[in-house]
């Protein structure tokens, strides 16, 4: 039972403004049957890859209505094709490429995460390759997907994850010249003074704590 700040439980707040923790659901490795659509995709796409199923698809992950596929990451170029190219699937559209930083996944810290859309089935999926922080290569997508040269600039920018392949793999956001991968778990708290109507607002690891 969540328990509030002043000993409160129950009370139903999820603002966090009363220190609430409830518990959260941990999304473990899933199995047949998955329930449908899920089942017809995976079918098809087990069908696209052949003996090759082993090997790329590491896990199946059904969680709140949604479907994830967790990837090898030398099979991740062939399993997007199939998920493109199979008439039965068409994912002709890939929403964009998100990181994931989690220092506790020892050996898997770094994940690259793919939203898929099917126009023409009117379905979505997700596509997850995990890799080690000591070696956080992932083949690039953008022979796939071309829109994801932006998107895998941006998650290289922010969490160094090295899109092998990629035409053009610099920053996006920072300066060239910046040191580090801002949204990584490990980076430092800082930031540079802001001026503001001639106010100057500090970096947050100088600003006063009400803690």
């Amino acid at each position: 039972m969540p328990r509030g700040m002043f000993g409160v439980r129950g009370s139903g707040d999820t603002s966090g403004y009363g220190r609430l923790a409830p518990p959260i659901a941990r999304s473990d490795t899933a199995s047949r049957p998955y329930g449908e659509p899920f089942d017809t995709v995976m079918d098809a796409l087990e069908d696209a890859l052949g003996p090759t199923t082993t090997d790329a698809v590491e896990r199946v992950v059904t969680h709140r209505g949604e479907l994830t596929v967790h990837v090898a990451r030398n099979h991740l170029p062939a399993v997007l094709s199939a998920l493109r190219d199979t008439e039965s699937l068409r994912f002709e559209l890939c929403l964009g490429v998100s990181g994931v930083h989690v220092p506790a996944d020892t050996g898997r810290e770094l994940h690259a995460v793919y939203h898929l859309s099917s126009l023409t089935h009117g379905r979505r999926i997700r596509v997850e390759v995990s890799v080690p922080d000591s070696d956080p290569h992932v083949p690039s997508s953008c022979g796939i997907y071309p829109t994801n040269d932006w998107h895998e600039r941006e998650t290289y920018d922010f969490f160094g994850i090295l899109f092998d392949g990629h035409p053009s793999l610099t920053r996006i956001e920072m300066p060239d010249d910046w040191e580090g991968h801002p949204q990584r778990k490990d980076y430092p708290l800082g930031g540079i003074p802001v001026q503001f109507h001639g106010a100057t607002i500090p970096p947050p690891d100088q600003r006063r704590s009400y803690s």
